[in-house]
């Protein structure tokens, strides 16, 4: 039985690294404003999964290690992931009752809160200004969210993540 449990921590934990990995992943300049925000969308999902036990203080550990990647002010991506798995814990059961399309919809929005929250923040600390491209990763979000939903239930079943 604890041996579920702590493969179950591990499973996520590496979910968690193949995402941020992918999300520092070097890019081509045509795609690179395109990129999904990996690193959430595996947040939101197991957040949604396991509210109680992935959920504000995971994002927030999870963030300042992006942030720590990225060389950003130490902080913001910590602030902004926490704020959205704030509202996804506060509402996991209707999102995870929600058609697939729909959910779809409500994690892109949550992703244009992010950026919006990073945006605002680099405003008030440095000279930010804004750009449309801001939400392009909303955009390409939500387009792979049904496929990161599908794969990492896939996971959880396969591995018993309790």
């Amino acid at each position: 039985m604890s041996m579920h449990i702590a493969n179950g921590r591990w499973v996520v934990w590496l979910s968690f690294l193949v995402a941020m990995l992918f999300q520092i992943m070097p890019l081509p300049d045509l795609v690179e404003p395109w990129r999904p925000d990996w690193l959430l969308l595996v947040i939101i999902y197991w957040a949604m999964a396991l509210p109680h036990r992935y959920n504000i203080l995971s994002a927030w550990v999870l963030g300042v290690l992006l942030d720590i990647m990225l060389g950003a002010h130490l902080g913001i991506r910590a602030l902004s992931i926490s704020l959205v798995v704030y509202v996804v814990v506060l509402h996991f059961q209707r999102l995870r009752n929600f058609p697939m399309w729909q959910q779809a919809l409500m994690i892109s929005s949550l992703i244009c809160l992010y950026h919006l929250v990073i945006f605002w923040v680099q405003f008030v600390v440095d000279t930010a200004t804004f750009d449309v491209r801001l939400f392009l990763p909303a955009i390409s979000s939500l387009i792979i969210w049904p496929w990161v939903f599908w794969i990492l239930r896939r996971v959880r079943r396969l591995y018993k993540v309790r």
